[in-house]
C-alpha cells in the first residue's frame, strides 16, 4: 500500500503543472528495493535510477537487479554507470553485482569496463566463483579479447560445461576456429559433457574451415545424446553443410526437423545455391512462402546472392525489385551482392540508381559497399567516378587500394596505378599477390618495362610475396606489349613452374601486333596443347598466317577447327541508350534505325576520308577485291554501335560501346576519326581494356 500510495502521489498536484512526482531522499535500503522494483516493473527507468541513487546504502540484490534491467532494455551506459556510482560510493558488492556488471560491460563491447570489473572482482576475492569466472569469458568474448578470456578460464579451479562453451565459442567468434574446435576436443578429454549450446556454438567453426568430418562427427553426438529437435543444433547443422557444399545432406537435417524456424530455410537455401543447385534453390523459395513461413532480408539476400553465383544476372535483378516491392529494405550485404549485377551488364545508369541508394540510407560507410561501386563505376567506363568514390571512402583497406589500382590498369592509366601502389605503401597497407597483379597490369598496358621488371623484383624481396604463375604471366605481358618478344619468351623460357595459357597467349596477341610470325607459331603450338579447344588461339594464329599471306598455313589452321569441332565466338557489340541495351553484330540490320545508321556512317566516311583517314583492308581476313574488303569493314560491329550512340546522345557528350572480343585495328583508327570529326569521347572496352577515344586520339596510344 505504501509503495502504491508513492507511486501515485502525482495524481494530487495540480494537472496543469504536469510535475513528475517527488523522489524521497535517504530511503533504507529495504524499503529501497521495493521502489525501485515497483518502478522497474511499469517500465519506469529514470525514476528507478533517481529512486536507487538516493537509497543511503543500496542492497547488493538491488544494485545487481538495476543494472541487469537496464542490461536487459539496450540501456549498457545507464547499465555502467550505475557501476561506477557504487564503486564511487564504496558499496559493498557481490558476485551477482559483478555478474551483472559484467554483462554490460561486454553487451556495449566496452573493453575497459571490462577490465575494470575483473580488476574489482580479483580485489574482493570472488574469481574462484565459477559464475563469475563464465560471465567475464562471455564479456572479454564479446570485446573480442581471446587472450584476456582465456587467462579467465584458465584460473578457475573449476570449470563446468559453461566455462567450456564460452571459451569455445569466443575463438569462434573471434576469428579462430581452429582453436574453438580444439578447445571442444579438449572439453570431451576432460570429461565435461556439451550441451545443446555447446554443440551449436561449435558448428560455425565446421563451417568456417569446411570441415566436414568434424561436422558429421559433432552431428552423430548430437543424435547420439538427443540434441537433433533442438532448433538451434538442427539450424547451425544445416548451415554447416550447407558451407561444406553438401546439399543433400543439408536437406535431410532440414526435413527432420520438427520445427522450422526461417534461420533453418535460409541455411537450406544457401546449401542450393552454393553447390550450384539453383533451380532447386528457386522451388525450395517458392515452397518457403507457400508454407506460410515469412522471409527476411536474410532470406532474399541468400537468393539474390544465389542467382548472381549461378550466373543469373537478370533473375538476381528481379529479385531485387520483388524485394522492395514487398516492403525489405536492401542492407550492405544486399548492395555487395547486387553491384557486380551492374558490372558484368556494363550498366551505368543502374550502378548509379544503386549508389544513390547507398548514399541516401548511409551505407557508403560500408567497406565492401564502397570498393564494390569503385569496381562497378571502373567497369562500366567511368573511371573519374570510380576514383572519386574511392577518395572519398573514410577507411581503405588492401582490396580497396588492389581495386583502384586494378581499375586504372583496366584504363591503361599505368602511371596512374604505379602512383596509388607508391601511396599504398606509404600510408602502411600492406601489398599481397593481387596488388602486384594489378600493378604489372598497369606496367603492361602504358609500355612502363623497366617499372613493371622492378615490381617484379621487389616482391619476394621487399614485400614478403611469392611470385606466382599469374606475376610471372604478367611480367610476360608487360615485354610482349612493349614488342620485346625476344625478352618475352626467354623469360616464358626461364620460368620456374610450367608457363600456364596466359603466359603463352600474351605472346601471341603481341605476335599479331608485331607480326612476328615464327614465335607465334611457337606460341600457338604450346597453346594447343594446353587448351586445345579455345578457338580465340586458333584465330589468332589463323589471322596473323593470313596477314603474312601464308594462305596454306592459315587454310591448315582452319582445318584443325573443323576438325575439332571448333567454332569460333561470332563478335557483338552493344551499349545502353535510355534504359535499354541494343546489340550489333557484324553486318546488322535489325536496329530499327538501321537505315539511319549506314547512311550516317556513309557520310561520315566521307569526311573521314578527307581527314586522313584510309581503311586498313589486312583486317579482313576473306579473299576479296579490295573495294569489297573496304566496304565490309564498315559493317564491323563496333562501328554500327559508335554510330548509334552517336546519333541518340540527347545532350551527352559520350557514348560508351561494349565489344566481347578484341577491337579491330581499322575499326580502332576509324573511331579516333569518328571522336574528332563529331567531337564526343567514345570510350571502348573490349575483351582486353577500355579505350578512351578523345579528339582523334586514344587513350591506349595505339598499343592495345
Amino acid at each position: 500500500m505504501v509503495i502504491n500510495r508513492f507511486l501515485r502521489k502525482s495524481k494530487h498536484h495540480n494537472p496543469c503543472t504536469k510535475m513528475a512526482p517527488s523522489v524521497p531522499t535517504n530511503i533504507s535500503s529495504h524499503l529501497g528495493h521495493k521502489l525501485v522494483k515497483a518502478a522497474l516493473n511499469v517500465g519506469d527507468f529514470k525514476r528507478a535510477h533517481q529512486l536507487f541513487d538516493n537509497i543511503h546504502q543500496p542492497h547488493p540484490i538491488t544494485c545487481s537487479t538495476l543494472i541487469s534491467a537496464f542490461t536487459t532494455h539496450g540501456l549498457t551506459n545507464e547499465a555502467i554507470n550505475v557501476y561506477t556510482s557504487l564503486r564511487a560510493r564504496r558499496i559493498k558488492l557481490d558476485k551477482f553485482v559483478f555478474v551483472a556488471a559484467a554483462k554490460a560491460s561486454g553487451t556495449s563491447s566496452d573493453l575497459s569496463r571490462v577490465k575494470e570489473v575483473h580488476d574489482d572482482a580479483i580485489r574482493c576475492g570472488m574469481m574462484s566463483d565459477v559464475f563469475l569466472g563464465n560471465a567475464l569469458i562471455h564479456a572479454y568474448a564479446k570485446c573480442k579479447c581471446v587472450e584476456a578470456a582465456r587467462c579467465v578460464f584458465d584460473d578457475l579451479v573449476v570449470k563446468d560445461v559453461v566455462s567450456w562453451t564460452s571459451l569455445s565459442s569466443c575463438y569462434v567468434n573471434c576469428g579462430l576456429p581452429g582453436r574453438g574446435l580444439a578447445i571442444f576436443r579438449e572439453m570431451g578429454f576432460n570429461g565435461v559433457k556439451p550441451n545443446s549450446v555447446t554443440v551449436s556454438s561449435i558448428l560455425p567453426a565446421c563451417s568456417e574451415l569446411k570441415d566436414l568430418n568434424s561436422g558429421r562427427a559433432i552431428h552423430g553426438f548430437a543424435m547420439r545424446h538427443g540434441m537433433v529437435e533442438n532448433l538451434f543444433v538442427c539450424s547451425a547443422l544445416v548451415s554447416m553443410y550447407a558451407r561444406c557444399l553438401s546439399a543433400k545432406q543439408a536437406r535431410i537435417v532440414f526435413d527432420w526437423m520438427p520445427h522450422r524456424d526461417v534461420v533453418s530455410w535460409n541455411g537450406v537455401l544457401t546449401a542450393y545455391f552454393s553447390n550450384k543447385k539453383y533451380d532447386e534453390g528457386l522451388d525450395l523459395f517458392s515452397q518457403m512462402s507457400k508454407e506460410g513461413v515469412k522471409a527476411d532480408v536474410a532470406t532474399w539476400n541468400a537468393v539474390i546472392g544465389g542467382c548472381m553465383e549461378n550466373g543469373q544476372t537478370e533473375t538476381a535483378l528481379e529479385m531485387l525489385r520483388k524485394m522492395q516491392n514487398i516492403g525489405f529494405k536492401p542492407n550492405q550485404i544486399t548492395i555487395s551482392s547486387i553491384l557486380p549485377a551492374c558490372s558484368i551488364l556494363e550498366s551505368l545508369t543502374m550502378g548509379k540508381e544503386v549508389h544513390c541508394y547507398v548514399f541516401r540510407h548511409r551505407l557508403i560507410s560500408d567497406l565492401t559497399s564502397a570498393t564494390a561501386l569503385v569496381y562497378m563505376y571502373a567497369k562500366c567506363g567511368d573511371l573519374n567516378l570510380s576514383r572519386s568514390v574511392f577518395d572519398m571512402m573514410p577507411r581503405k583497406d588492401v582490396v580497396a587500394w588492389n581495386t583502384m589500382i586494378i581499375a586504372n590498369a583496366m584504363h591503361g592509366n599505368g602511371k596512374e596505378a604505379l602512383l596509388l601502389f607508391e601511396n599504398m605503401l606509404r600510408l602502411g597497407v600492406k601489398p599481397n599477390s593481387v596488388t602486384f597483379t594489378g600493378v604489372m597490369s598497369g606496367c603492361s598496358h602504358s609500355r612502363l618495362v623497366e617499372e613493371g621488371l622492378r615490381i617484379f623484383n621487389s616482391m619476394g624481396r621487399d614485400h614478403s610475396v611469392e611470385a606466382d604463375a599469374s606475376h610471372y604471366s604478367s611480367m610476360v605481358d608487360v615485354f610482349s606489349r612493349a614488342g620485346r618478344l625476344d625478352e618475352a619468351y626467354e623469360f616464358i623460357q626461364r620460368m620456374p613452374m610450367e608457363p600456364t595459357a596466359s603466359a603463352w597467349g600474351a605472346l601471341l596477341g603481341a605476335c599479331r601486333v608485331y607480326k612476328n610470325v615464327e614465335l607465334a607459331k611457337i606460341s600457338a603450338k604450346r597453346l594447343f596443347e594446353i587448351e586445345p579447344h579455345n578457338p580465340g588461339n586458333y584465330v589468332s594464329l589463323f589471322n596473323i598466317l593470313v596477314n603474312a599471306k601464308l594462305w596454306s598455313e592459315a587454310s591448315e589452321t582452319r582445318i584443325l577447327m573443323k576438325k575439332k569441332g571448333i567454332t569460333k565466338s561470332p563478335g557483338c557489340s552493344w551499349l545502353q541508350v535510355g534504359n535499354k541495351v541494343h546489340t550489333f553484330v557484324v553486318g546488322d540490320k535489325s536496329n530499327m534505325e538501321s537505315d539511319k545508321i549506314y547512311k550516317f556512317l556513309e557520310e561520315l566516311g566521307v569526311k573521314m576520308k578527307l581527314a586522313g583517314y584510309k581503311p586498313d583492308t589486312d583486317y579482313v581476313l576473306q579473299d576479296i577485291d579490295p573495294e569489297e574488303k573496304a566496304e565490309s569493314l564498315c559493317n564491323h560491329s563496333e562501328k554500327l554501335a559508335a554510330a548509334f550512340g552517336i546519333l541518340n546522345l540527347n545532350g551527352k557528350s559520350s557514348i560508351r560501346v561494349f565489344k566481347n572480343l578484341r577491337i579491330c585495328g581499322d575499326c580502332h583508327n576509324a573511331i579516333k576519326y569518328m571522336s574528332k570529326i563529331v567531337g564526343v569521347t567514345i570510350i571502348v572496352r573490349d575483351s582486353l581494356r577500355f579505350h578512351h577515344f578523345i579528339n582523334g586520339n586514344c587513350s591506349c596510344h595505339d598499343l592495345w
